[in-house]
């Protein structure tokens, strides 16, 4: 009897214990179409990664850029903005309106210095649960493949937060300062 031998396809790759990468997305729907779409995939049991992390809006329109930058800032390794299809928008425009801020968004990554893949944007109607799945699954391993945010690029956006706190001196007074328990806006007290 002979020992079996091995090939290079055949070794095992060596195990380094250190656990693979999985993205966080920040995901912003739409209440009245991609938000149900979600909700139906949920229902139908469709399976999809578990990485999203859902806020629903009354409306993909009411998405401020404000809102991407600091999920970007707080953790998120990236930010998907869903809604209804144009021709089907409850608020008429406010699709239209999303998709260019969405734009504009992609360019100020870039000129951040940031992947513009880490922000994505797909429609889906409340009747499309699989497409929502789909969608969702693909973006996830786009992320998974750009690797997770640097450190540097979310200070750059943020003050950082609890779980990622700001790396440079000023960022860290700054947050400081707003951890503190004085009601502040500014440099105006708010009284509560």
């Amino acid at each position: 009897m002979t020992a079996p031998t091995t090939t290079p396809e055949t070794t095992p790759a060596p195990t380094t214990g250190a656990e693979p990468f999985e993205p966080l997305i920040l995901g912003f729907t739409c209440n009245w179409c991609s938000y149900r779409a979600a909700d139906l995939a949920g229902t139908a049991r469709t399976k999809y990664p578990h990485n999203v992390r859902l806020i629903r809006l009354m409306c993909s329109g009411r998405m401020e850029p404000e809102f991407i930058l600091e999920g970007f800032a707080k953790g998120a390794d990236a930010v998907v903005m869903t809604g209804c299809w144009p021709e089907d928008c409850h608020y008429r425009v406010q699709s239209v309106k999303a998709l260019r801020r969405f734009v504009f968004l992609r360019r100020t990554l870039a000129d951040l210095g940031i992947e513009p893949a880490r922000l994505q944007r797909f429609y889906a109607s409340a009747a499309e649960g699989q497409r929502f799945a789909d969608e969702t699954a693909r973006i996830v391993e786009e992320v998974r493949a750009l690797g997770p945010m640097p450190r540097a690029m979310r200070d750059a956006l943020g003050q950082g937060s609890a779980e990622n706190p700001p790396a440079t001196p000023a960022a860290q007074t700054t947050a400081a300062a707003h951890a503190t328990d004085e009601r502040t806006i500014g440099d105006v007290e708010v009284e509560s």
